[in-house]
């Protein structure tokens, strides 16, 4: 599986009818379809779209929306989300994080109280991470081994890729540095918990001037 077959599963998922269950089960359904090794080849291009899209300036957005509430861990299932919009919608995310605001999703979220977002709603989605390996341990027989034989084969292919002069894989070390040209110089405390200074007076939502006005500052979650 290519970058334009995996990206062509993605735009196929963001358009499908039904719930997000619904949708899984389709993406399921085709990678069924195709060999195991797909089902590897599949996860290592979703790990790499998501670590190209964990930079502070997009977890700054996503605290935003969330109303200050975005953990590490939630800034994760975020970016499995912005994933699961399609290639258009995530490469326009990735240039520039307040294009958010023009995304139908985050549009839905305005105004509502967030008590008021069912699953389907909130811009995380944790469940996609694990489609690929359902399918591969049910295609190989694998289902006992809790992904061992799964996540060795994907841990496989990132550890062959070729790094960098600085020992790391392309584009590793621009996930956290490398947004300050694009006007984001403001701090991350780098661990747990949510981006520093994320909204605010003092904070980076000028940054995001179009999304801070759809998700202001203060308002009641």
């Amino acid at each position: 599986m290519n970058d334009d077959a995996f990206w062509a599963l993605m735009d196929e998922l963001s358009r499908r009818p039904g719930d997000r269950d619904e949708r899984l089960e389709w993406l399921a359904g085709e990678l069924r379809r195709r060999p195991a090794a797909d089902s590897v080849a599949f996860q290592v291009r979703l790990e790499r779209a998501c670590e190209a899209a964990d930079t502070r300036a997009l977890w700054r957005a996503a605290d935003l929306i969330e109303g200050g509430g975005c953990s590490d861990d939630g800034f994760h299932y975020f970016t499995l989300w912005l994933v699961g919009q399609g290639r258009k919608t995530y490469e326009s995310v990735l240039a520039d994080p307040d294009a958010l605001a023009d995304v139908p999703e985050v549009r839905a979220l305005v105004g509502r109280h967030q008590e008021e977002w069912d699953d389907d709603a909130w811009p995380e989605w944790e469940e996609l991470e694990y489609v690929a390996q359902d399918v591969y341990d049910e295609l190989t027989g694998q289902e006992d081994d809790e992904g061992e034989e799964f996540h060795a084969a994907v841990d496989d292919i990132l550890d062959a890729e070729e790094p960098d002069a600085d020992g790391e894989r392309d584009g590793e070390d621009d996930r956290l540095d490398g947004d300050d040209e694009a006007g984001d110089s403001g701090g991350w405390d780098g661990g747990g918990g949510s981006p520093a200074g994320p909204v605010g007076p003092a904070g980076g939502s000028t940054a995001l001037p179009r999304l801070a006005a759809l998700f202001p500052a203060g308002r009641s979650v």
